[in-house]
């Protein structure tokens, strides 16, 4: 598979544009090498979806998207804009960098990424990168990577949109936006609104728990790249989702809410210096706020606390041509965090900068990458992650790919700066991943990706029973995955199938709230104007606990959607989710009356309509 001239031009293709290029018969990904490159030339296992995706699902968060990985279980503790945590390859939340972009959206604080806050009409694309990746981004890509980029113009001329949607347990959606440009310029600017009644999150009826949790969310996205020549460009993107959410208060007769804010901002600067080599400067922004407080009219807009991060990143990724068949990635990246929070923490600001190295080889019988990353934090000081993968091509159809990975996660501000449970000694967490791909191009119209790994765990953090977090856990993770696309009489089907045995090897147990076992399956076809699709996604039973005493029971969940395009300006749809009312639990709480499972929606109901005038 030798690499052409034309690869090689597609590949300094810039990441923002690339973003906007779903339609390609072989799609092309940035994730996995920092760099665009054909899906089947990236290493790393990778899932896409692009803005055709989200429309034919017709999901509603980006939570729902991020089921169909495989490998990837989720668990929520309520409704629309709960606490969400994502589990990818048995890793744990904060194990898994995430990525608007190009910037880090995770909180300093605890570690974890506001998910359930982004909206998926300000989304073009997401891509998953399943395995370790701190070779190339450093900490908490010990799981994986999740980049999100926002929507962006599609074409010449001037095209609005407005959405209208409604549905079950009042959920109202509205959105309006418009893209365009010329030869030289494109821009997409987008706002959002999200409203839902919700559901009850708990089911003891304790203190004030049996009132619905509202969601609220309001989104505003710009994106604008302009060619100043055929070897210049430069763009800007911003995205802020801001909102409320209501929770349960289980030992109080308290209305709580959180008032959120979750945002991003980006530049770059992308240069074609000579035939042999490409430059791209990037400079970012991200701010993650959550305020909570008391909503009840005996105490209205009391606060609880406080957490904001804010964060500024700057970029440097040169892409280097050294022959037809040879690539040399070499970049540096510095990023600062600092923490306005209402609690006390010893130090509220630290910085991590890093450089990084990436040969690779593409020949006829066997491909290579090597890959070198140097991080200096501010904190625990120095880390180095390398990667390695082999790619034998076994025929035209089929290959095989040989990995080798490491990957770190920086402790956060709660684990070493909490003025009472904070442990300033802590190091990084630390993985080994070993892997073994097949990919087949079985026929015209079929796909396959496979995956046999191994993950080793060192010096995970823990709580002590006086609540003091301790490097202390070592864990591995055994999995299988597999990814198959088929067309079958007229039926496009995707299927996701993972198997994970993640344990902890100090007591043998399994990592608590990981799911042993997922599938998911989506059927969709045309007719016409008219299309049709359904969903099928099934998970294991699961421990809530750290010791295994905690058994939650497996679900499965049926969907429906349908959508007529009327005309050319006018689109309708429909979906429904959980079609047979499964009573399901992701996670439990305790009360003074037991421990119960946390509330699920039931079957609902999502009408939209869409129009796209004409100018």
């Amino acid at each position: 598979m030798k690499l052409s001239r034309l690869a090689l031009a597609i590949s300094f293709m810039p990441a923002a544009l690339l973003a906007a290029e779903p339609y390609l018969s072989e799609p092309l990904v940035i994730t996995s090498g920092r760099l665009a490159e054909p899906q089947t030339q990236a290493t790393a296992a990778t899932s896409v979806f692009t803005r055709q995706d989200i429309e034919r699902l017709q999901v509603s968060s980006v939570v729902e998207l991020l089921e169909r990985v495989p490998g990837l279980s989720v668990v929520r503790t309520g409704g629309a804009g709960s606490q969400t945590g994502v589990f990818l390859r048995g890793t744990s939340t904060a194990q898994t960098l995430v990525l608007v972009d190009g910037q880090r959206i995770a909180a300093a604080s605890s570690g974890t990424s506001s998910l359930e806050f982004l909206a998926p009409e300000q989304i073009e694309r997401i891509e998953v990168v399943r395995g370790a990746r701190s070779a190339l981004y450093g900490s908490d890509a010990i799981g994986g990577v999740i980049q999100i980029f926002t929507r962006q113009g599609d074409g010449p001329g001037l095209k609005p949109y407005a959405r209208l949607a409604a549905g079950s347990d009042s959920t109202y959606q509205r959105s309006l936006g418009l893209s365009g440009g010329d030869e030289h310029t494109r821009f997409h600017l987008g706002a959002a609104l999200d409203e839902t009644a919700g559901i009850d999150a708990t089911r003891d009826g304790f203190g004030t728990n049996g009132d619905d949790d509202a969601y609220r969310n309001r989104s505003l996205s710009l994106n604008l790249s302009h060619h100043f020549n055929d070897d210049l460009q430069a763009g800007f993107s911003a995205l802020d989702q801001r909102g409320q959410v209501e929770y349960d208060d289980v030992f109080t007769g308290l209305l709580p809410t959180t008032d959120f804010q979750v945002s991003s901002l980006s530049g770059f600067i992308d240069g074609q210096l000579n035939e042999r080599w490409n430059s791209r400067l990037e400079i970012g922004h991200s701010k993650d706020q959550r305020d909570s407080g008391d909503d009840s009219p005996a105490a209205p807009d009391y606060s609880f606390f406080t957490y904001t991060t804010y964060r500024d990143a700057v970029s440097w990724v040169n892409t280097l041509t050294l022959s037809d068949n040879q690539q040399l990635l070499v970049g540096a990246d510095w990023y600062e965090d600092r923490l306005h929070s209402s609690a006390a923490f010893a130090e509220d600001s630290r910085w991590n900068r890093a450089a990084f190295v990436q040969h690779r080889y593409t020949g006829e019988t066997f491909s290579t990458e090597l890959g070198l990353r140097h991080d200096d934090n501010q904190q625990f000081g120095s880390e180095n992650t390398w990667n390695a993968a082999l790619t034998l091509p076994l025929n035209s159809a089929n290959d095989l790919i040989l990995s080798y990975s490491e990957g770190f996660r920086a402790p956060t501000f709660n684990d070493l700066y909490d003025q009472w449970y904070g442990n300033p000694d802590l190091q990084a967490e630390r993985s080994e991943s070993y892997e073994l791909q097949w990919r087949s191009r079985y026929s015209d119209t079929g796909s396959l990706q496979a995956s046999l790994y191994r993950t080793e765990i060192e010096d995970a953090i823990v709580l002590d029973e006086n609540f003091i977090p301790q490097n202390v856990q070592t864990a591995r993770i055994n999995g299988f995955e597999a990814a198959v696309q088929q067309e079958l009489f007229g039926w496009q089907a995707n299927l996701a199938l993972a198997l994970i045995d993640p344990r902890d090897r100090n007591s043998g147990h399994t990592l608590q709230r990981r799911a042993k076992r997922t599938l998911s399956l989506d059927v969709d076809r045309r007719f016409g104007d008219v299309s049709l699709g359904a969903g099928w996604r099934a998970i294991s039973g699961r421990y809530d606990d750290a010791e295994n005493q905690r058994d939650m029971s497996g679900y499965g969940l049926l969907s429906l959607r349908a959508a007529w395009q009327a005309n050319e300006e006018l689109g309708l749809s429909l979906k429904l989710d959980n079609l047979l009312d499964k009573d399901y639990a992701e996670a439990t709480y305790s009360t003074p009356n037991g421990r119960f499972g946390y509330n699920s929606a039931g079957r609902t109901a999502l009408f939209a309509v869409t129009w796209t005038p004409q100018l």
